[in-house]
Parts: structure tokens; sequence; C-alpha cells
């Protein structure tokens, strides 16, 4: 019975697979079910690999290389941009940023004729403009785009210099060899903007001494105003700016008391690396990958491995280890289906750029070919209804403000499911995967393996 009733919700609400799309801004990028790959390239400074596993309904990872030419004039310099931009809330800031961060980058190059920090804290800066010109817009019919925001990494490298920039919780991570002992050793280059560091609660705590409430522990998760786990990021309008977090914005982001200054910031943790020959690569990667493995391990991946594919090996490692977690087997994981695999794990990025010494030594005016790869993923193809949530009752939607949380008793729910019987046994794991697939596919909104919530406004 259990099993019916499943099948008939999946063939309901899931589109079928052989109906998906699989599009890449670059021809050389091929699809595998929910991942999206290229094994291997060649940039301005040595070789690339990359990879992306879509997690989320709609793909809120975004990310780019771009080599060759860094200005907007043909004249240089040259070099390498990386760019990492995990999405939150909505794919709609991420992919402003893929569009316009790079764009924006060139054209301060033009105006100072060289790279500098400066150059990119303005590119970051256009950057946000853009995008708050975008919410200003779009607010009377859209008002949702305002609590859309996005992690921002970037990597730069011209003219034997590596500038890592950052906003939010995604990483990059440098490879270095060691000669004495053969060793390659992991060094973090990015700062990070997570409220789950007390260094960072320290800082916000510093900016807002009169909110005792700036940082709250909800569900044994450090989050900014009870809401946001980073502190900085592209977007996020909602606590930025307080005009945004009003009506019609959904009650669940909107502040009890208005706020007189931001509450994150835009402004980018940026480092600046002088290159040496013991410097290998540099993983760049959202922290889906990160949840999963600590620094050194993903760089004595990248040492230990082919480079052909290393991309898609961090990620395929970071899978198996998540669906370890949940006590199941990787091959199953891979069958669950995109939206649903949310609750499993994270969109993940991957970018490994390996540094040539003989490449990175030259001088940022010798030009090179121009190339742009931008990360794929899945999309539905025209006129194709995405998987959309049930209707709810009428009767409930007169209570469009309110947000009804119900807890699951899971010894109920599996004395029910061995109650109605089954074709084969199934573990308590596997028929929690199975009620958390159905509960979202009927439109459901999950806090966590025990709540869930139920909302006439959606999530």
């Amino acid at each position: 019975m259990l099993s019916g009733f499943m099948n008939f919700l999946r063939a309901c609400f899931r589109p079928r697979s052989d109906r998906y799309v699989h599009s890449s801004s670059d021809a050389g990028g091929r699809q595998d079910g929910l991942l999206w790959y290229k094994d291997t390239g060649q940039h301005f400074n040595g070789e690339f690999s990359m990879a992306v596993v879509q997690a989320n309904n709609l793909l809120e990872d975004q990310s780019q290389l771009e080599s060759g030419c860094l200005s907007s004039h043909e004249c240089g310099p040259y070099g390498t941009f990386v760019g990492v931009y995990d999405g939150h809330g909505g794919p709609e800031t991420s992919r402003y940023i893929n569009d316009h961060l790079f764009q924006h980058l060139k054209g301060f190059t033009s105006e100072q004729q060289t790279m500098s920090v400066d150059v990119i804290r303005k590119a970051y800066q256009a950057t946000e403009e853009g995008f708050l010109s975008l919410v200003t817009r779009q607010w009377p019919m859209s008002p949702q785009i305002a609590a859309v925001g996005s992690c921002c990494l970037v990597g730069v490298i011209c003219g034997g210099t590596l500038y890592v920039a950052n906003l939010g919780d995604s990483r990059a991570v440098l490879g270095r060899a060691v000669k004495a002992t053969g060793e390659v050793l992991a060094i973090q280059l990015s700062a990070e903007h997570n409220a789950c560091i007390e260094s960072v609660r320290q800082e916000l705590q510093s900016l807002h001494p009169d909110d005792s409430q700036i940082v709250v522990l909800k569900h044994n998760v450090w989050r900014v105003k009870g809401l946001i786990q980073i502190s900085k990021s592209i977007g996020d309008l909602y606590l930025k700016k307080a005009e945004f977090n009003r009506e019609p914005l959904y009650p669940k982001f909107r502040l009890r008391e208005p706020f007189k200054k931001p509450i994150l910031s835009a402004d980018p943790s940026i480092t600046v690396h002088q290159l040496q020959p013991h410097d290998q690569f540099v993983i760049f990667a959202s922290d889906g990958l990160w949840e999963h493995l600590s620094n050194q391990e993903a760089v004595d991946i990248v040492q230990n491995h082919s480079r052909s594919g290393i991309a898609r090996r961090l990620v395929k490692t970071a899978l198996q280890e998540a669906a370890k977690k949940r006590e199941m087997r990787y091959s199953d994981l891979k069958k669950i289906d995109r939206g649903v695999r949310r609750h499993f794990h994270d969109d993940i990025t991957v970018i490994v750029v390996f540094l040539n010494s003989n490449l990175v030594s030259k001088a940022s005016s010798v030009k090179g070919p121009n190339l742009s790869v931008r990360g794929g993923g899945v999309t539905l193809p025209p006129r194709t209804l995405a998987p959309c949530a049930m209707p709810l009752p009428k009767a409930m939607q007169a209570f469009d403000s309110l947000m009804y949380t119900v807890t699951l008793d899971w010894k109920l729910i599996l004395a029910f499911c061995i109650c109605v019987g089954t074709p084969k046994k199934r573990t308590r794991k596997e028929y929690k995967v199975e009620v958390i697939t159905s509960l979202h596919l009927a439109g459901v909104e999950l806090v966590s393996e025990e709540q869930f919530h139920v909302s006439s406004q959606g999530s």
C-alpha cells in the first residue's frame, strides 16, 4: 500500500528524467544525471577541472572560469578568473553575479590599467548595486526576491599574484608542496563569514552592541537574527535595506523591529598571495564540499589522483560521505531526484585550478587565448511544468500569513508502514527516505527530519 501510494505521488509530481535538458554554455561540459562536469581544460596559467552536482530543484550554485584578457581592452592584463557563487533562497542572485561580476571587473581593470585589490572590491560593489537596482524594480511584482542572496568566492591569477575575494562560506584552499617531506599541505586562502565562527559572532556583536538578538542559536545552529548563517553576501536585501523588510515579504523573513543600519555586508575579505614554484593547485568550492571533506582531505585527493576528472572525483567523494552519514548506499543516493536531494546534501561546485610555474611567472602583458566556461545544470524544456506543490484547501488559503509547524512522530509512521505491509522489508532509514520524498513532492517544507512546515505561501 505504501509503495503504491509513493509511486502514485511520484508519477503525479515528478517529471521523467528523460525529459530533462542538459544545459551548459560550454560545449566541452558533459551531464550525467544531476552531475555536470568538465574533466580537463587549459587556462592561462595551467590546467583546470570543474564539476557541479545539483541538489535543489533549481540549481542555486553558479560558477565560471574566464581565461585570457581580464580587461575590456585587448591590451590586457591577461590571466585567469574563477568564480563560485553559492545562492540561497533561489537562483536569481547567483545567476546575476555570474552575468555581471566579471564584466564589472574587466571595466575597472581597464580604467586602472592593472589588476588590484581595489579593482576587485569595486567589481563586488558594482555587482551589489546592480542587484539592488534589479530588486527595486521587481519589488512591486516579486517582493520575495529581496530574500534571495548568494555567497561570492572569486580568484584572480594575474602576473604571478593570486587574489582571493570572498563573501559567505565558500572556500579556496591552496595545495603547497613541501620539498623536505614530499607531502602537499592544505592552506586556506579565503576568510569565511559564517555565524558558526566565534570571531564572526563577535564582529557582529561589536557592530550591533544594542541588539542582543543579532546572533541567535536556533536548532543548534548560530544564525544572524535567527534567519541566516552567513554575515556577508550579495543580495539578501531584506537584511540590508529596511524598506525591503516589510509586507508583502513573507512573515518568516520580517523582523519585529525596524533596523537603522545594514545587518549583512557586501564588503568582501580579500587576500593577496604571491605564487611560488611549490604552489601546486587551488581548490575553489562551495560549502557543499567542505561540509563533507576537510581542507587536507580534499588536497590529498587532488595530489594522489590524475588531474583529469579530479573535480568530479571530489564531488563523488563528498556524495559518498553524505550517503554514509545517512546510512545509505551511494547508488541509492544517486537515484534521488533534485529537490528531494536537497534533504541529503547541498548543491556542490568544485573548480580545481592547477598552477604551471612556467606559465604563472609570465608577465601579465603576454597575450593568451580567451576561454569562458560556466558550470552547467539540469533544466526543464520549454512549456514543461516543473514539479509543483499540491494546492491547499480553500479553508486554509484564508490564513495566508500563518505558518504551521508539525512534528513528525517517526515511531507512529514506522508502525503504520509495518502494519500496512510492503512488498519487501525496509530499514528505518529507507522508510524515512520514502516519507521525506513524498512530503517534499506534496509541497511540504521540511525544517529537519523531525519537523516540517505547512504554509499557504510556500517556502
